[in-house]
């Protein structure tokens, strides 16, 4: 009898999963989202690095029109005055089919959901509790209906409530003292930079990152600002007091429509008190945003654990978590060292800062070491 599993969530994370379990006939499955329909509006940007566009290409992202995707070869750094500071090659990481990518989200769920049945996602479905019978996991949502399968995988994001509903406790995330800001930009509008390549402007307290997210050019801005308390305070005013406070001619990056939300991590991965639930993506952990790991890690996840199920591994839930919590914090650590070099404020540091990238991003060693490990 093939095994069940239900993926509750259908974000990148699950949606990934879904399509690799659906290329193996061997297990059914069954994604529950509890919004009406799957939004595919969203047109912002992501990054993927070669350790999930390898992933993607088993269930045919290599075949996904190209000029929806874009490939840039370096990252180039900046300083907030938009003086160049020096590059990295990004294509050192790349194999002759992985690539670096950027594209817009709705790009990617589109694809990823394109590859499953109509009848794969059930809309409106939120659970209610579940009861762990022998090896089978009962599900009672909170419309009466219920399923049993063999695993859950909760793929709900940050805030969860399927993670309280399951464990009966939850830890809340973690405001991290700071806010995004994102927005799309022509790329008439970048200046001196160079739109081939992703962009990282560095502040006080702040920075930026520009990339092209397809064959258009069509540019993604995303900002990070350090921002003490949670509280609603006009975009335009945060803009004005800090980023176009060291350079005004950032301005015309900020003319399009901007959206903005605080920024929580999770303090620490749980496993679930069931051995048969699993949590991805940011259910299981979300990062701080200086890594660009976000959506990658979402598909390493999965792949980590669809590889498990159809090895059938007796000890599952333990294997992943142990394996993607050494992961996790090994990303941790990095994203928090880029934080504090990202936002020096110090004109002292900065010099030092500076002196040193340009140094290490061409040190082979390091960046094998320092990027290699997450990005392979």
């Amino acid at each position: 009898m093939k095994k069940k599993i239900a993926i509750i969530g259908s974000g990148i994370a699950g949606l990934t999963l879904a399509g690799l379990i659906n290329s193996n006939s061997n297990f059914e499955f069954v994604v529950y989202e509890k919004e009406d329909v799957l939004s595919l509006e969203e047109g912002y940007g992501i990054q993927l690095s070669t350790n999930s566009v390898s992933i993607l290409n088993k269930i045919g992202f290599n075949q996904k029109n190209k000029n929806e995707k874009y490939h840039p070869l370096k990252l180039d750094f900046y300083s907030i005055d938009c003086n160049k500071i020096c590059d990295l090659d990004l294509s050192k990481f790349n194999s002759a089919n992985d690539k670096y990518t950027t594209l817009k989200r709705s790009v990617l769920i589109k694809f990823l959901k394109d590859k499953l049945l109509s009848n794969s996602i059930i809309f409106r479905k939120k659970i209610k509790n579940i009861e762990q019978i022998d090896k089978k996991v009962n599900i009672n949502f909170i419309d009466g209906s219920s399923d049993q399968v063999d695993f859950l995988i909760v793929s709900d994001g940050v805030f969860s409530s399927t993670k309280l509903a399951i464990e009966k406790s939850f830890l809340k995330p973690t405001y991290y003292g700071a806010i995004a800001i994102r927005s799309q930009i022509p790329n008439k509008n970048i200046l001196n930079l160079n739109s081939n390549n992703i962009s990282l402007i560095m502040g006080s307290n702040s920075h930026l990152v520009l990339y092209p997210i397809n064959q258009k050019k069509e540019l993604n801005l995303v900002c990070i600002i350090r921002k003490k308390n949670e509280d609603d305070v006009s975009i335009n005013n945060i803009l004005e007091n800090t980023i176009l406070k060291e350079n005004k001619n950032l301005f015309n990056l900020f003319k399009g429509e901007l959206k903005s939300w605080p920024i929580y991590i999770t303090n620490k991965p749980v496993k679930s008190i069931h051995k048969n639930v699993l949590y991805i993506g940011d259910a299981f952990h979300t990062f701080p945003p200086t890594m660009a790991q976000g959506a990658s890690q979402s598909i390493e996840a999965a792949n980590e654990i669809f590889k498990l199920i159809i090895e059938d591994n007796p000890d599952l839930q333990n294997k992943y978590f142990i394996d993607r919590r050494k992961k996790t914090n090994l990303i941790i650590k990095r994203s928090k060292f880029n934080y504090f070099g990202f936002h020096i404020s110090n004109p002292l540091l900065k010099s030092l800062r500076n002196k040193l990238l340009k140094y290490l991003v061409k040190n082979e060693k390091f960046t094998s070491h320092y990027l290699g490990k997450i990005y392979k």
